[in-house]
């Protein structure tokens, strides 16, 4: 099979999928009928959809770790970003216990999710066993929630003061982007079922080893280095957007001759 050709037939009706996404969109429509950001809500349900329905989630499901990757990235970091951005300002995020409101708990869910599941063991198993990759995206998306709420709450009075914010974000990135490092420079398969799949279901190996050059070694090289650069522009582009908040909310000085 040629690359158009997987392009065309690898996409994949999963109804429970497209079920739980048009209950979370009637609950949106329900909950937050006069939200002005129902555009976020549909972006997140459009990258979720694209994520976990389209060609990538066929590459993902054994034939290349670097698709596996690009998945985790947009579940764990796009689409609870759009989610929290599409709740009213009026909504409150005080969580309880607690603990799950606290900072540090939503960087560790964040962090923690990455290293995690590729921990070589579990990335294996999220590959093989059904059950454990639903499990994996949905942990994703509730751990991506929890890291993203100190910086997207609705509420201005829940979210981080900017330069905790910026802290936030910046160990963050550097914490990624070191696993990304050992990713894309590790003699060690991270996941052996992308270096030795058991099956070719789309009759595509030979295209994606021969045609695009994707040995296993190179895979995990790029699976690596997606971790590493646009994840870490990700975290960049939101501390770029914490720095503006924090511009916006200091008083400014007017200087001049008093008449």
């Amino acid at each position: 099979m040629n690359t158009r050709e997987f392009l065309l037939s690898a996409w994949t009706c999963n109804v429970p999928i497209l079920a739980c996404g048009m209950a979370a969109l009637a609950a949106y429509l329900i909950w937050c009928r006069a939200s002005r950001r129902l555009a976020w809500f549909g972006a997140a349900l459009a990258v979720a959809w694209l994520t976990l329905l389209s060609p990538l989630n066929a590459l993902a499901d054994g034939y290349l770790f670097s698709a596996h990757m690009a998945q985790h990235i947009l579940l764990l970091l796009i689409v609870p970003a759009c989610v929290l951005l599409s709740l009213p300002r009026a909504w409150s995020l005080a969580m309880r216990p607690r603990l799950l409101r606290h900072p540090l708990t939503g960087w560790l869910a964040g962090v923690g999710a990455m290293w995690f599941w590729h921990v070589p063991a579990l990335c294996d198993a999220a590959v093989a066993s059904r059950p454990v990759h639903a499990l994996q995206t949905v942990s994703l998306l509730v751990l991506g929630c929890l890291f993203w709420r100190p910086i997207l709450a609705p509420r201005e009075a829940e979210r981080l003061a900017p330069p905790a914010a910026v802290l936030y974000l910046f160990s963050a990135c550097v914490t990624c982007s070191i696993l990304g490092i050992i990713i894309t420079f590790s003699p060690v398969t991270v996941c052996s079922v992308y270096a030795a799949p058991a099956a070719d279901r789309f009759g595509v190996m030979a295209t994606l080893r021969d045609g695009w050059g994707f040995t296993p070694e190179r895979d995990q090289q790029v699976g690596g280095l997606l971790m590493w650069v646009p994840m870490c522009l990700i975290y960049l582009a939101a501390i770029f957007a914490q720095v503006a908040r924090w511009f916006a909310s200091t008083p400014r000085t007017v200087t001049g001759d008093t008449p």
